[in-house]
């Protein structure tokens, strides 16, 4: 497994920070009672399974795509759709 061989051959790391951001990260390992490198630690794993996930979805829709489960929209005849369809809302709800 890389990740494993990755993480024995990867032991610490050295971040540097704004101030700005420094301080908030202060701020929260003393609210939380935990090390700033546990909330980085965190952050960043948080980070990459938000990104994997975001690459599941594309993929995802792109095998969509590909394989003609989903017909793609033309982009300039859609958003000309949304402002009508604004437009009339807007119609609707204002005073006469």
């Amino acid at each position: 497994m890389p990740e494993a061989k990755l993480l024995r051959t990867l032991k610490a790391m050295e971040v540097h920070f704004n101030p700005d951001l420094q301080a908030k990260l202060d701020k929260l390992a003393a609210e939380t009672r935990r090390s700033t490198g546990e909330l980085v630690e965190d952050v960043v794993a948080g980070y990459f399974d938000e990104l994997a996930q975001t690459r599941e979805m594309l993929d995802s829709r792109y095998d969509d795509l590909k394989s003609g489960r989903v017909k793609p929209i033309d982009g300039e005849q859609f958003f000309e759709s949304l402002r009508h369809r604004e437009d009339e809302l807007l119609k609707k709800h204002s005073p006469q």
